[in-house]
């Protein structure tokens, strides 16, 4: 079999090798996308879409519920697990069906090779049909995979991740949730308005991105009012029992608890997948980290031709982010030796639990050492909040001590989604 010779080489058709396909092939460059499937990408498949419906079904059940508070009595509110799931992964393959558009252009246009890529030697990569791809530069888009830690590996059983969870034929009685990012943040609460029994756990003090030391005790508050969730819990033992797991900790209050779940959802981080790709044969090793150096204004792996876009460099693990970098590393690829630098937006990223999160501009823990001052509001008397009955949450907005110039915000409260898409772009204003 003939080696097929192409200017860029992409591993991975999820948001970011998608975006430098693109980038590439307007370059004019000759392109391959190669992945082994499954595809859709994370966000349409196993991320931001299904859990925001997810989200939606657990907001109309908290309404039904909420609504005496305003002289409106709805009585019985049941929720039907299998049902939820049904509109879960009815509405879940329709949003995966178009990203499969996408990919079906690529296959058409003779740019696709379904399989593992693997690198055999500099600007050589095999694939596990057989093929061999000769190519002058390399995007590595692979994405990444839930982090399950060690206390938790002998329970398979019993857990799930996002990966996993939004192909349950029904909910679960009880879930523990371990970690309290995003994803642990919004599925958790989302479980518990749900009717799921749900405990949530963390350590380090972690509620979603939150780093601004005032706003992240008033959510821990807040949320706290409504949820079981402790932010820096102590393991004592976990066990499988029966089905489930039988879980003993410390919570957040010292207390030590024993109980039982049905399931536990993993949601304590991610990790890139690069095990089994190869990049030993570039002749370029990892940090002592275990991490490559990449350069985050043009996405290169030190000198080499090659460029690491999307989640799997942990630079901006958000959708948007992962389009920007496919165009920035496409695009160097396919010019390479001459890369460049290219614009980005503002820092964004929201949380869709109940109420918002939202960080811009990299939030409090960007500040460093500039000298900044912080303006503040609370959401407890605000009007429209207060009209609502989602009076809860804090604000933290900051700028330049001296020049006055925006530098970014913390958020917490009541669609905050809105008011930080207005300060990043102030911000980039």
């Amino acid at each position: 079999m003939q080696p097929r010779e192409v200017d860029v080489a992409i591993l991975g058709a999820g948001s970011a090798g998608l975006s430098a396909w693109r980038a590439a092939r307007n370059m004019g460059a000759s392109v391959v996308l190669i992945d082994p499937g499954p595809f859709g990408t994370t966000c349409a498949r196993v991320g931001c879409m299904p859990s925001k419906l997810v989200i939606a079904a657990a907001e109309a059940a908290h309404h039904a519920r909420q609504v005496s508070e305003f002289g409106v009595h709805s009585e019985g509110v049941r929720v039907d697990g299998r049902e939820v799931m049904e509109r879960v992964q009815s509405e879940r393959d329709r949003f995966v069906g178009f990203v499969m558009e996408v990919i079906e252009e690529a296959r058409e246009a003779g740019e696709l090779i379904v399989g593992r890529g693997t690198v055999t030697a500099p600007g050589k990569l095999a694939i596990g049909d057989g093929t061999e791809v000769v190519f002058k530069s390399l995007v590595v888009a692979t994405g990444t995979t839930p982090f399950i830690p060690p206390p938790f590996r002998g329970i398979e059983h019993a857990l799930f991740t996002n990966e996993t969870f939004f192909d349950m034929e029904t909910l679960p009685k009880s879930t523990l949730v371990v970690g309290l990012g995003a994803i642990g943040l919004e599925l958790g609460q989302a479980l518990h308005r749900l009717d799921v029994q749900t405990t949530l756990v963390g350590i380090g003090g972690q509620v979603g991105p939150l780093s601004d030391p005032i706003v992240l005790e008033n959510a821990e508050q807040t949320l706290a009012d409504e949820l079981d969730i402790h932010i820096d819990y102590e393991l004592t033992s976990i066990e499988p029992a029966g089905e489930g797991i039988r879980l003993r900790f410390v919570d957040s209050k010292g207390r030590e608890r024993d109980e039982e779940f049905e399931k536990v959802l993993m949601a304590a981080g991610r990790k890139p997948m690069l095990d089994k790709l190869g990049l030993e044969h570039l002749g370029i090793e990892p940090g002592d980290d275990g991490r490559y150096v990449i350069d985050p204004e043009t996405l290169q792996l030190g000198d080499a031709p090659v460029f690491f876009a999307g989640d799997v460099n942990e630079l901006h693990p958000l959708l948007h982010e992962a389009a920007d970098d496919g165009r920035i590393a496409g695009q160097n690829a396919a010019s390479y030796p001459d890369v460049r630098a290219s614009w980005r937006r503002t820092p964004l990223g929201i949380v869709f639990s109940d109420p918002q999160i939202g960080v811009v501009g990299g939030g409090y823990a960007a500040l460093g050492d500039c000298e900044a001052v912080a303006g503040e509001v609370s959401f407890e008397n605000q009007g429209r909040a207060r009209v609502q009955a989602m009076n809860a949450g804090k604000v933290r907005i900051y700028a330049d001590k001296h020049s006055g110039k925006l530098l970014g915000a913390e958020l917490f409260g009541p669609r905050v989604e809105h008011l930080s898409h207005l300060l990043a772009w102030a911000v980039q204003s």
